[in-house]
C-alpha cells in the first residue's frame, strides 16, 4: 500500500540522475560547439556551467519557483484556516511545518517546492482558498505533505531550473549555429558535427519534456492516495479535485517550467484539449484521480 514516504530514495535517485544527464548534454553540446566555432573555451564555459547549475538548481530553485510564482509570504493572522490546516497534518504526518505562501489569483490551485522537508514551502492560490471548505482544503493540503514527505518536491523543483535551461541552451546553439561564424564549415567532420549539434538542439526541449511527464503524472497518483491515506478521507480531496479542475481559467502568472509543480494542470483554457496537448500534459486527467480516489472509500 501506498505510505507518505514510499519513494523517498527513488526520488533522490531520479534527481542525481537528472543532474548527472544535465551535466552530460551541456558539456556534449559545449564540445560540438567548441569543435565547431574552433574555441576550446566554449567546452570550459560548458563544464563550469553545468556544474554551477546544478548547484544552484539544488540549493536555490525553490526561491526562484516561488517567486516566478508571485507567491507572497502568509501569516496566521490574515490565513488562519490556511495555517490551521497545515499545522494540523504537518504534525499527523510527522514533518516539519513548512512556510507558507499565498497567490494572489481567482484560479484554485496549490503547490509544494524546496530541497527537503526542512526547507520546504506550500502555496496555494486565494481562488483555491475561496472555493474551498475545510475537509476540501485538507485533501489538498495533505497531497502536497504527500510531495514533500516523499521528495518530490526536490526532484519537481530541480526540473524546474536544469529543464528550462536545456531549453535555452538549445535556442542560444540553434541562433549561433545559423548565424555565428566558424572557421571549421569547410571541414566535412565539422559539418557533421554542425549538423548532429543541430539535431541535439532541436531535441533537447523535446527530451526535456519527456523527462518532465515521466517524473509527473505517476507521482500525482501517488501523493492522491497517500494524502488520502493521512486525512482518512479520500472523498475531501476527490471533491477538491473536481472544484478546481471544473474551473474554467488557468493561472495568471504561470509557465510551462513550473506547470507541473501544481496540484492541477494551472494551464488550461477552458477549451478542449488536442491531441498533442494530451500527449504532452503534466498531468493526469483529474477524472481518473477523482475515480481513484473514490475508489479507496469502496
Amino acid at each position: 500500500m501506498a505510505t507518505l514516504y514510499t519513494h523517498q530514495d527513488q526520488n533522490v535517485r531520479k534527481t542525481w540522475f537528472l543532474m548527472t544527464i544535465f551535466f552530460v548534454v551541456v558539456i556534449g553540446i559545449a564540445w560540438v560547439f567548441s569543435y565547431i566555432q574552433n574555441n576550446p573555451t566554449i567546452l570550459y564555459f560548458g563544464i563550469v556551467f553545468s556544474l554551477g547549475m546544478n548547484i544552484w538548481s539544488y540549493w536555490y530553485s525553490d526561491s526562484l519557483v516561488i517567486k516566478m510564482s508571485g507567491a507572497k509570504p502568509a501569516s496566521r493572522e490574515e490565513y488562519f484556516d490556511l495555517w490551521n490546516a497545515v499545522e494540523n497534518l504537518s504534525i499527523t504526518a510527522g514533518l516539519p511545518m513548512p512556510k507558507l505562501y499565498v497567490i494572489d489569483d481567482p484560479s484554485p490551485n496549490a503547490f509544494a517546492t524546496g530541497r527537503d522537508k526542512e526547507h520546504a514551502a506550500v502555496a496555494a492560490t486565494t481562488g483555491l482558498l475561496n472555493i474551498l471548505n475545510k475537509t476540501e482544503l485538507e485533501g489538498v493540503i495533505a497531497h502536497e505533505l504527500s510531495h514533500i514527505g516523499n521528495r518530490d518536491i526536490l526532484l519537481g523543483t530541480v526540473v524546474v531550473v536544469l529543464v528550462g535551461f536545456i531549453a535555452i541552451m538549445s535556442d542560444m546553439f540553434l541562433r549561433m549555429s545559423f548565424y555565428g561564424g566558424s572557421n571549421n564549415r569547410d571541414n566535412r567532420f565539422g559539418l557533421i558535427l554542425m549538423i548532429v549539434g543541430i539535431i541535439l538542439a532541436i531535441l533537447a526541449p523535446v527530451i526535456a519534456q519527456l523527462i518532465k511527464l515521466a517524473i509527473s503524472r505517476k507521482r500525482e497518483f501517488l501523493a492522491d492516495a497517500s494524502g488520502a491515506l493521512l486525512t482518512r478521507y479520500p472523498e475531501g480531496l476527490a471533491s477538491a479535485l473536481e472544484k478546481i479542475s471544473a474551473y474554467p481559467v488557468g493561472l495568471q502568472r504561470v509557465s510551462t517550467a513550473t506547470a507541473h509543480l501544481y496540484i492541477s494542470n494551472p494551464l488550461k483554457d477552458g477549451k478542449a484539449m488536442s491531441f498533442m496537448s494530451k500527449l504532452f500534459a503534466t498531468h493526469p486527467p483529474a477524472a481518473e484521480r477523482i475515480v481513484a480516489l473514490r475508489g479507496m472509500e469502496s
